[in-house]
């Protein structure tokens, strides 16, 4: 049932003072007359036998009592929060890692990517200043908003995804990546950006232009940073720089694949990939002002985040044990 309002406690009062009953109170309230008489057993004032201020402030108290929010609550459960949050995790990632993969200290300690959202954006976070923190650093939660297409390109050689085998479509093996280009605004410098199905491993490379020779040069670069046999596949959108994939194809003996016209979401897991590289280069960023060692590191940064898809390891983790069974 509805919690009493300081309306209801206004009436309670004045029904009262003109002498009424508790089983008449509660059912001129809708109210069990229980309640009426707990209400006034719990809040008599200090002239009267009930006073709607007192009720009122006691309840106010209660409430911001028992609505404390968990990281208001745990100190050492908020410093592991605070943290990773400056260490560019995302609220999903935090709280999926302290489920999955538990610190010693806060073993048992859980907490909602949701509660973490609602620190941040309603509670004491509001004050600490941490929506920068976030992969958007919007000072408000807003909606997904639809992505633009792109335009159809010819591409020679191309084969389309609906050729390509169900074993990649599963994410069942090592060595089905993803490529695509990240671009900045009103600059020729962009950056090629590779991604594994499986361990949701990344390569980054800055390229001097959207060229196919400057594309092809970054994925060499990506493909020979592995084993050989790390490389099975590359999934490619309709953008002219993937005019390269013939050369990829035949100097390392790998199959090749295009997404449909205006089918980005066909390879979701390097868009995604580029949704996390956003937090460290927006688009407004001269990415030529940019050195290659700190696009190493936040490469690494990327690979080094608990991911949902993994059990909440890191990319990095899952790389390295295959390394180890290899």
């Amino acid at each position: 049932m509805q919690k009493l309002t300081y309306f209801d406690r206004q009436k309670i009062e004045m029904y009262l003072r003109v002498g009424k009953t508790f089983r008449e109170i509660g059912k001129l309230l809708g109210r069990d007359h229980t309640v009426i008489s707990r209400e006034v057993k719990n809040n008599k004032g200090d002239y009267s036998p009930y006073s709607a201020d007192v009720a009122q402030r006691a309840s106010d108290i209660r409430a911001r009592r028992t609505n404390k929010r968990k990281l208001e609550k745990y100190p050492e459960l908020k410093k592991y929060v605070v943290e990773k949050l400056y260490d560019d995790w995302s609220p999903e990632e935090i709280a999926g890692r302290l489920k999955e993969q538990p610190p010693i200290l806060l073993k048992g300690k859980t907490i909602s990517y949701e509660s973490i959202y609602d620190y941040i954006y309603n509670g004491e976070g509001r004050w600490e200043n941490l929506y920068p923190c976030l992969r958007r650093g919007k000072p408000k939660r807003q909606k997904k908003k639809n992505r633009k297409k792109q335009a159809k390109s010819a591409i020679l050689g191309r084969i389309s995804i609906k050729e390509r085998s169900e074993i990649v479509n599963q994410r069942e093996r090592f060595g089905d990546w993803e490529s695509d280009t990240v671009c900045f605004r009103k600059k020729k410098a962009s950056l090629s950006v590779q991604h594994e199905r499986k361990s949701l491993l990344v390569r980054l490379h800055k390229l001097k232009d959207r060229s196919a020779p400057e594309t092809q040069e970054a994925l060499t670069k990506s493909i020979e940073s592995l084993p050989p046999e790390f490389w099975k596949t590359i999934t490619f959108d309709n953008g002219l720089e993937g005019a390269c994939h013939i050369n990829i194809k035949n100097i390392f003996n790998l199959d090749t694949y295009f997404c449909d016209p205006y089918a980005s979401w066909q390879k979701g897991g390097v868009e995604n990939s580029n949704g996390l590289i956003r937090q460290y280069l927006p688009r407004w960023i001269d990415l030529s002002k940019i050195t290659d060692k700190d696009i190493y590191e936040i490469q690494e940064k990327i690979n080094n985040r608990p991911r949902k898809k993994l059990n909440y390891k890191t990319p990095n983790e899952l790389t390295n044990s295959l390394r180890v069974v290899r």
